[in-house]
């Protein structure tokens, strides 16, 4: 295993795109002045996409009858989601607020354009994290927030991974954009949901259902990967119990993520060089054909970050990271101010797409979006969903 990644038994989820190219060392450090900048170019007047998933509990069970114990032990050999450039179409998107309206319906999802409600505030309140009401104490250094999401986009699955965020709401999930929409097909995720701990095909805490994903509208409408996060109302969690006859299974529900889990905080407009823990279930193989690891298992690297730009990706203002992860790692957190003991910090990035530096067909860099007030807006009118208890 490379000495970039650390042997928690547990994977960084970070997102590698076979199309990933070969690109010149960083050059970067922390400065408040590069912070400003990055806000400057970030406008704080985001639109949001929202797109209802399950509008009800018969939407939920069905997403979760899905997910059989079968097609999820299944699952673990499909593909990984990988970041896709959205073909170039020679328009620009505006990031003016609109008024809330319908912009387009897809069987029961339906996108609405909202409003950024909260545009006066012109600062972030940071988002403290929250420690479990259910989940024993354990000497087990894994974040129990972070896990794997599994969904379909068109007829074929696909898995990220993602960790569990502290809110109003107590069942949101923050990972990729891309692990929630592909931007170059411009199709939505599909029979979503997000498993906590996930370890070697177990479900430790339950499966949660996704209700509503939440993007930037600047990533749904140009595949703008300055803006590739989404974060991900979930339904209660369940577990499947045998049930009474032969070879069948019930659903248990086990409560709100966040009772079972806790919760990552958030920061955002944080600058650049700071310390952090990324995570994730990487999978998918290198350049050369090398495939280290089998997204079976958490792990982790850290590191300080550096500003970088991509611009095949529209990416201005991004944050790389020293790091071997592969596919499968997509949308796994990056934390700050992580304490291990407790398994929680303060959610400042997520895994995007990585990079080889120096061109030797190995990823050795991951990147995430910077996040700023436009992704705290994000996040803010996603703790404002609810939904239906299973």
């Amino acid at each position: 295993m490379s000495p970039r990644v650390r042997r928690l038994t547990t994977t960084l989820g970070a997102l590698v795109a076979a199309g990933v190219f070969a690109m010149s060392a960083f050059a970067g450090g922390a400065s408040a002045a590069g912070a400003r900048d990055a806000d400057a170019w970030s406008s704080t007047a985001s639109s949001i996409t929202s797109i209802t998933l399950t509008k009800n509990a018969a939407d939920m069970k069905q997403v979760a009858e899905y997910w059989s114990p079968a097609r999820l032990k299944r699952a673990q050999d499909n593909n990984p989601a990988t970041p896709e450039v959205k073909p170039s179409d020679g328009s620009t998107a505006s990031s003016a607020p609109v008024s809330p309206k319908p912009t387009a319906t897809t069987g029961d999802a339906t996108a609405t354009t909202a409003a950024s409600y909260s545009t006066a505030r012109r600062t972030s309140p940071v988002v403290k994290p929250t420690l479990p009401t259910k989940k024993q104490a354990s000497a087990d250094p894994r974040p129990g927030t972070v896990g794997k999401v599994f969904f379909k986009i068109g007829d074929k699955e696909y898995w990220c991974s993602a960790s569990a965020v502290a809110s109003r709401n107590h069942n949101l999930v923050a990972t990729a954009g891309h692990c929630a929409y592909d931007a170059k097909q411009g199709k939505r995720a599909e029979y979503w949901i997000f498993i906590p701990g996930y370890n070697q095909g177990k479900t430790p805490y339950g499966i949660y259902v996704g209700h509503s994903l939440n993007l930037h509208e600047n990533f749904t409408g140009r595949g703008d990967y300055d803006y590739d996060y989404a974060f991900v109302t979930v339904h209660d969690g369940f577990v499947w119990k045998p049930g009474k006859a032969p070879n069948t299974y019930e659903m248990e529900s086990v409560g709100s993520l966040e009772d079972n889990v806790g919760g990552q905080g958030l920061m955002v407009s944080r600058g650049f060089g700071l310390s952090v823990f990324a995570f994730g279930y990487p999978a998918a193989p290198h350049i050369d054909g090398s495939r280290p690891y089998d997204g079976q298992k958490m792990l982790w690297c850290d590191g300080r970050t550096y500003r970088t730009k991509a611009p095949t990706r529209l990416v201005e203002a991004g944050v790389s990271l020293g790091c071997t992860f592969t596919g499968g790692a997509s949308g796994g957190p990056w934390l700050i101010n992580y304490d291990p003991q407790h398994g929680l910090g303060y959610l400042n990035g997520v895994n995007s797409f990585a990079w080889d530096t120096d061109t030797d067909k190995k990823y050795d860099r991951i990147s995430s979006p910077y996040f700023t007030q436009s992704t705290y807006l994000v996040y803010e009118y996603a703790e404002r969903q609810r939904a239906t208890s299973p």
